[in-house]
């Protein structure tokens, strides 16, 4: 690994691991990491149960780049959802993870000198996984339109259409979004992506656009597939999870999706990175998706209970958090609250070093003095932008009752003077 490379992940690796310490050892509640604390829902359980009883080809390797039961339902599921035939052999590749979805992308597409546009706050992975293809990342951060107050919502975090068009030069290969946005639950309206389409087809460059998040979206927020507009399919690399879909993210079960001749590219790294993924997982994904396409749109459907479970999680916390000073965001989409703590008046004395950024050191004391461990929103920033973003943290509301009312609990004594 190259000393570039090793700075890319080193501060963003040292602040998480940090704060997963830190919280055990202070017996925090854990806000901090993405992932749900309660059991994916039981047609999927049982759908695994059975896959892990099903005969001894469920314990073997499996087509390399995808469970044939699995692409094909996936391909069934998206030409409905995208109007367009989806080919389940060509047009797919299951991955180990959306994280390995967005690897295999850029390690297939990005060549050394490349310049990847990343617009920021983007996950923690991007930014690395750039350079490590030998690409040269270059940043164009959401900002918000204005800083009112009251509760920000996350649609008021904008591009601005000139500044990302600035950015755009001969040497540029490829634009990296993600929407529904990690942190800060942004979820891109048509005429923003849009704006970005016609960019990639004025410039001849493609998208790798992270949709990790796509089912849940609140606020009759409506996520817009990048890919599903006129010229982009032939241009897009679409990244999905199965485990950010059915709250199993253990499951390690992702995907990437596009036109057939890109994928290919994406399939000769993934054989030779992880060869396939696993067979069982694959299978109970799998008919979680024969589940949801027989259910599309009705009540019933996972896909329609999980946001509005969540929805009431997410205005519980926001509640809590106005309760003890802070200005939430309120996410549009996704599992992250991202609130505003430049108006929270705590003496951070001795936390961190002198050079660490403000939400940096805020999480510590945060963790230590209060019990909630959160995550500083400028870890999802580049160098050049994070001095500018340092005054956010990150909250993860996709979590059982009993954990939110701990983290309720905390916040509203603290409201309260205690």
């Amino acid at each position: 690994m190259s000393a570039g490379l090793r700075a890319e992940c080193g501060d963003g690796e040292k602040v998480w691991n940090e704060i997963t310490q830190l919280a055990e050892s202070h017996r925090a509640v854990n806000l901090h990491q993405g992932v749900p604390d309660f059991s994916p829902p039981k047609f999927l359980v049982d759908a695994f149960c059975r896959a892990a009883s099903g005969g001894p080809m469920m314990h073997q390797y499996t087509r390399p780049f995808g469970h044939l039961p699995l692409v094909r339902n996936l391909a069934k599921f998206f030409s409905r959802v995208m109007e367009r035939e989806i080919d389940p052999l060509q047009d797919i590749l299951v991955t180990v993870g959306a994280y390995h979805a967005v690897f295999c992308a850029l390690q297939a597409l990005i060549a050394k000198g490349d310049e990847v546009i990343v617009i920021e706050p983007h996950t923690e992975c991007h930014r690395p996984m750039v350079t490590m293809a030998g690409g040269k990342p270059v940043y164009v951060p959401l900002r918000p339109r204005n800083s009112g107050s009251g509760a920000l919502s996350s649609g008021e975090w904008v591009l601005s259409a000139e500044e990302l068009a600035s950015k755009f030069t001969p040497r540029t290969k490829a634009i990296v979004i993600n929407t529904p946005n990690n942190p800060l639950g942004k979820v891109y309206k048509m005429e923003e992506l849009q704006m970005i389409a016609d960019l990639c087809t004025r410039h001849d460059v493609l998208c790798v656009s992270d949709e990790t998040y796509e089912w849940l979206t609140y606020d009759d927020a409506r996520h817009v597939r990048i890919a599903s507009l006129p010229g982009m399919w032939e241009r897009t690399v679409t990244i999905g999870s199965g485990g950010k879909s059915f709250s199993a993210t253990g499951w390690k079960v992702g995907w990437a999706m596009g036109c057939g001749n890109i994928i290919t590219l994406l399939k000769a790294q993934h054989q030779l990175s992880v060869f396939d993924c696993a067979t069982a997982a694959q299978e109970a994904v799998a008919q979680g998706f024969q589940r949801e396409y027989e259910l599309f749109g009705r009540p019933e459907s996972y896909f329609q209970q999980l946001p509005a479970v969540l929805f009431q999680k997410r205005d519980r916390l926001a509640s809590s958090l106005k309760t003890a000073g802070f200005k939430p965001i309120m996410p549009e989409g996704g599992y992250y609250l991202t609130a505003d703590i430049s108006c929270v008046n705590v003496d951070l004395g001795d936390q961190g070093s002198g050079d660490e950024s403000y939400d940096s050191r805020f999480v510590k004391w945060l963790t230590k003095d209060r019990g909630l461990a959160a995550i500083p929103v400028s870890l999802f920033f580049s160098p050049e932008h994070r001095k500018s973003f340092d005054k956010y943290v990150r909250f993860c509301f996709v979590k059982e009752d009993s954990t939110l009312d701990a983290a309720v609990d905390i916040l509203e004594k603290w409201g309260d003077g205690e």
